[in-house]
C-alpha cells in the first residue's frame, strides 16, 4: 500500500510538472534612450550554451527603442522541440534572414530577420562558420563525430539562398573553422582539432566559379579565425598546441595566396573595421593549468601593432573568459562578451571610443556571435 502511494504521488508532482513545462519567457532590459532613427536598428547576439544541454539561445540589442532582449527565439517559437538546440557556433545575417549555425544540432536555423521567427533548418553534419555572396550560403562543417580523431575530411556546404537548399559541397582539410571571401575565392581555415598530434596546418582555397579546391596555403598548427580586411589581406589565428607551440597571428596576401607576416601574439577572436583589428587573447596552457588574457588593437593598413588597447577603464580585470567581439559600424563602439564560468549566464560590455564602459547587460549562457541589423 506505501508503494502505491508513492507510485500516485509520483505520478501527480511527473503530471504537474509536465504541465507547467513552458518555453523560457523572454527578458526585457532598458540599457539606453531610444532612437527611432537610428541607422543600425540593432544586433542579434547568439549565445552557444553548454554542449549537450540544449542551451543555446538569442538576445537582441534593440537601439529603436533601447532594450535588450533576452532569450527571444524560444519566446518567438515556442513549439520548437529542444529551442534553439545545442551549441549555436555562429550567426549572420543575409537579404532578409538570419542564420545561426547550431554544432552539436547539425542544423543551420533561417529565422525572419525582422521577426525572429523560425522560417525553416538546414541540417549539415557538425556544421561550424557561415559567410555569404552572390545568393549563396557558405557552411563549414567537421562531419564525423564530435571529437572523433578518424572523422573524415571536412567540407564547405553551398546554399542557395533563395530556395534554402544545398546546391553543392566540396572537400577540404580535417575540422575546418571560420572563412572569408576575397573577390572569387573563398578561404577556409583547417584546424585538425581532432588530432592534437597532427593538428592540421592549412587554408584551402577554394575558386567560386569552379567551387573546387585550387590550393593549400600552409600556415601553422590547428588554425581558428580567419578574417579579411579592406587591402585583400587575411589574418588568420593559429590556437597552437597548448604545451610547446605558442599562439599566433598570421597575415595572408591574397594577391599571392602567401604568409607574408607573422606576429607572436595570442588572438582568440578579432573584428576588423576599417583600418583597426580589435583583438583579445585568452590563451590556455595545460602546462600552467591557467588562462592568459590580453587585450590590444592593430593597424590593418600598415600591419603594426599599435601601443594601446580598447579597454581603458580597467573594466578588463571583471571580465573572466572574453569570447565573442564585434565593433559597431557607425559609433565604432567595441563589445566583449564574458563567458564567465561556461556554465552560467554571461555578460556582455559596450565600450565608448576612448574604451570606457558604456553599459552591460546579463546574456544567456556563453554569449558568442553578433549580427548588426540595418
Amino acid at each position: 500500500m506505501k508503494n502505491l502511494i508513492v507510485l500516485i504521488v509520483f505520478s501527480i508532482l511527473m503530471t504537474s510538472c509536465r504541465k507547467d513545462l513552458k518555453p523560457i519567457p523572454e527578458e526585457q532590459q532598458q540599457v539606453l534612450p531610444p532612437d527611432p532613427l537610428s541607422t543600425v536598428k540593432g544586433f542579434y547576439l547568439v549565445n552557444e550554451g553548454n554542449m549537450n544541454m540544449n542551451k543555446a539561445s538569442l538576445d537582441y540589442m534593440d537601439y529603436t527603442k533601447g532594450i535588450y532582449r533576452k532569450n527571444i527565439y524560444n519566446e518567438v517559437n515556442p513549439s520548437v522541440v529542444k529551442g534553439l538546440g545545442d551549441v549555436a557556433n555562429d550567426i549572420g545575417v543575409y537579404g532578409s534572414k538570419l542564420y545561426i549555425v547550431v554544432n552539436i544540432s547539425n542544423k543551420v536555423e533561417v529565422l525572419d530577420v525582422k521577426t525572429g521567427k523560425r522560417i525553416t533548418q538546414i541540417n549539415i553534419n557538425n556544421c561550424r562558420y557561415i559567410t555569404f555572396k552572390d545568393g549563396k550560403a557558405y557552411v563549414s562543417a567537421y562531419l564525423g563525430k564530435v571529437g572523433d580523431p578518424k572523422a573524415p575530411n571536412g567540407i564547405v556546404v553551398q546554399i542557395d539562398t533563395a530556395s534554402l537548399t544545398e546546391v553543392k559541397r566540396v572537400d577540404v582539410g580535417r575540422q575546418p573553422e571560420e572563412m572569408a571571401i576575397v573577390g572569387q575565392k573563398l578561404y577556409v581555415a583547417n584546424s585538425g582539432g581532432y588530432s592534437p598530434n597532427a593538428y592540421e596546418r592549412t587554408v584551402s582555397v577554394i575558386d567560386l566559379n569552379s567551387f573546387a579546391v585550387i590550393k593549400n596555403i600552409d600556415v601553422a598548427v590547428n588554425l581558428h579565425r580567419l578574417k579579411a580586411d579592406q587591402y585583400g589581406d587575411l589574418y588568420v589565428t593559429s590556437r597552437g598546441d597548448y604545451y610547446d607551440i605558442p599562439s599566433k597571428m598570421f597575415v595572408i596576401d591574397t594577391k599571392t595566396d602567401q604568409v607574408k607576416k607573422a606576429f607572436d601574439i595570442a588572438v582568440s577572436n578579432l573584428a576588423i573595421d576599417g583600418d583597426i583589428a580589435y583583438y583579445y587573447g585568452s590563451e590556455w596552457s595545460y602546462d600552467e593549468a591557467k588562462f592568459t588574457v590580453t587585450y590590444g588593437m592593430l593597424n590593418v593598413k600598415n600591419e603594426t601593432l599599435m601601443d594601446r588597447g580598447f579597454i581603458s577603464d580597467g573594466t578588463d580585470k571583471s571580465i573572466t573568459i572574453p569570447y565573442g567581439i564585434a565593433v559597431h559600424p557607425i559609433t565604432k563602439e567595441v563589445f566583449v562578451t564574458d563567458a564567465k564560468n561556461y556554465v552560467s549566464p554571461g555578460k556582455l560590455y559596450c565600450f565608448n571610443t576612448a574604451g570606457q564602459k558604456k553599459w552591460s547587460v546579463t546574456t544567456g549562457d556563453i554569449p558568442a556571435h553578433f549580427a548588426f541589423i540595418y
